[in-house]
């Protein structure tokens, strides 16, 4: 987060963040008018519900204890309210494996109990200033990252981070993550991420170190920084991984 606030620009007109997540760099920038957008439709929902009613979520969140056995009662849960499921969405992303989200060819849900280390899943003060973030001039979308970034303009902040796994084998990157995202998705992606900057929108985009992604992006400034890959089957194979911040102009 630091590495990104660096390469920030320090004044911007909107922030564009089309591919959601966990919303890091938008929570921490903070800015006065946003779009944001993700593919996943139950991760944008649960926004919107924290936007609405942060405290109808922590009062559903805090009846649910944190133990195998409750995990899965909640992840097998037919919720009555959106407010209870986007509490059941942030309960299993916090208890569940290392926070993965994936469903089976059903759409159900279908992550292990990952044995957290703590029983906090959410502070109704955290809720709180999500909601208040979220209640800015701030629109959500579940929408392709092309869609959520309509209407952009010159001196706009587009952040661009794309789904992609970095624990692979150089050769078959392409392959390893061609359901998470494709290549012809990568390379949309990029098309979008120059087009934009060469009409004067301040664009960064994060990927994997791949010299295939180095050679999608060589119009960039690339820069490489080192992270803990946290996504391995056992801590013991969660080695460091390096990873590019892609950004338009001069390093």
């Amino acid at each position: 987060m630091s590495l990104l606030r660096e390469y920030a620009p320090n004044s911007f007109g909107r922030y564009f963040e089309p591919f959601l997540g966990g919303g890091s760099l938008f929570f921490s920038l903070d800015p006065a008018s946003a779009t944001l957008g993700d593919r996943i439709g139950p991760l944008v929902s649960t926004y919107r519900a924290v936007r609405d009613g942060p405290r109808s979520v922590f009062r559903h969140i805090s009846m649910w204890p944190v133990d195998r056995d409750s995990y899965y009662r909640v992840r097998a849960l037919e919720c009555s309210s959106r407010f209870q499921s986007a509490a059941r969405f942030i309960y299993l992303n916090k208890v569940g494996w290392n926070g993965l989200y994936r469903v089976n060819s059903e759409g159900t849900y279908n992550v292990p109990f990952g044995r957290p280390k703590s029983s906090n899943v959410a502070t109704l003060d955290t809720l709180l200033a999500a909601s208040k973030a979220l209640k800015r001039d701030v629109s959500l979308a579940n929408a392709d990252f092309e869609e959520t970034l309509f209407g952009i303009k010159r001196r706009d902040f587009a952040f661009l981070d794309p789904p992609y796994v970095t624990g692979h084998q150089n050769n078959g990157f392409v392959d390893y993550n061609e359901k998470l995202f494709s290549w012809a998705d990568q390379q949309r992606l990029a098309s979008v991420a120059e087009a934009l900057a060469r009409k004067g929108v301040h664009v960064i985009v994060t990927n994997a170190d791949h010299e295939r992604i180095r050679d999608l992006y060589s119009a960039f400034t690339i820069h490489t920084f080192t992270r803990q890959s946290t996504l391995a089957s056992s801590a013991s194979h969660r080695r460091p991984v390096t990873e590019l911040i892609i950004t338009w102009g001069a390093s």
